[in-house]
């Protein structure tokens, strides 16, 4: 492939307690898809970021670390407004919860113009989900700008559902049906299904999702690793062993680790019909995840990191 990946969707930051003292906080960039660019370009593929950033001191700080890690600040879209916050409650477990500070921030202020306006012209693969299908504008921005893409692009949706953001269930549900229609990759985890199809068998519930368009579903499973589901057919691939610290954008590494492994490989949207090629894909995008989660906060492996050979 000689066209880059383009990751849209929210920046923001993390709010996670200290280890030393509960009542004391530690700020770690963050946001679903700004962890995937972050992930994509440590793999050494060319990614570029569309996205809202504040002018402010952490927007700031974001953006030297996607700079720091190779991935292009073309399509950024500057603001004065704050921001965005979520306070992370970390488990015993490492697994996160999170809270959202949104209303006047930088991350949902990102209008459908402004995003055309700021897309490369050279995507292949597009990256996106997360906040940025809720809120609004941003929400509409990500749908125009996939609308423009899928023509021609690959598109993985990761929805990464938050509940408590979701204002208006059915108005989300709309959007990710529409959007869906306009994929190739659905990537979601067990609790997305159980916000999607509560009660329903959770390959039952993807292969229902895949009906809307996209060819292939996977769906991640913590520390079982992933499904690779398609209408017909289901693979299971287990996630290395690792001694998690926290799973803070473990799922987001998933993915860029995905778009990155087929990217290094010059595949494309044709390709997804071969399992075994997905699941090959898979397998790396499970070792990547596993490695962020043996770090804490949301910091995925560098290339440099992995075994010789893993990527291409």
């Amino acid at each position: 492939m000689a066209g880059l990946i383009l990751v849209a969707g929210e920046a923001l930051i993390d709010l996670v307690p200290s280890s030393e003292a509960a009542d004391e906080l530690a700020a770690h960039p963050g946001g679903g898809p700004f962890n995937a660019a972050r992930t994509i370009g440590r793999l050494e593929r060319p990614v570029s970021y569309l996205g809202r950033m504040s002018r402010d001191r952490f927007g700031q700080r974001m953006e030297q670390l996607l700079v720091e890690d190779n991935v292009r600040l073309d399509a950024i879209v500057h603001t004065d407004e704050p921001t965005t916050l979520a306070l992370a409650d970390v488990d015993p477990q490492g697994v996160a919860r999170y809270r959202f500070y949104t209303e006047g921030t930088s991350a949902a202020g990102l209008t459908p113009e402004a995003a055309l306006a700021a897309r490369p012209n050279e995507v292949q693969i597009v990256h996106a989900g997360t906040l940025a299908l809720v809120l609004e504008p941003v929400a509409s921005a990500i749908e125009a700008v996939i609308e423009r893409l899928s023509r021609h692009a690959l598109v993985l949706i990761d929805p990464n559902i938050r509940p408590d953001v979701i204002a208006d269930p059915d108005a989300y549900r709309a959007r990710l049906e529409r959007v869906l229609a306009m994929s190739h990759v659905l990537k979601v985890s067990e609790e997305d299904i159980d916000w999607l199809a509560p009660g329903r068998r959770s390959v039952d519930a993807v292969r229902e999702l895949l009906d809307a368009g996209p060819s292939v579903g996977l769906l991640t499973r913590g520390p079982s690793g992933a499904l690779v589901i398609t209408r017909t057919a289901e693979v299971a691939v287990p996630s290395p062993r690792t001694k998690v610290v926290d799973t803070i954008g473990a799922g987001d590494a998933f993915g860029g680790g995905f778009v990155a492994w087929w990217h290094a490989r010059g595949l494309g949207r044709d390709d997804l019909g071969v399992i075994d090629t997905t699941v090959e894909a898979t397998e790396f995008a499970c070792l990547v995840a596993a490695r962020t989660c043996a770090k804490p906060g949301a910091s995925p492996p560098r290339l440099s990191e992995l075994e010789a050979g893993v990527l291409g």
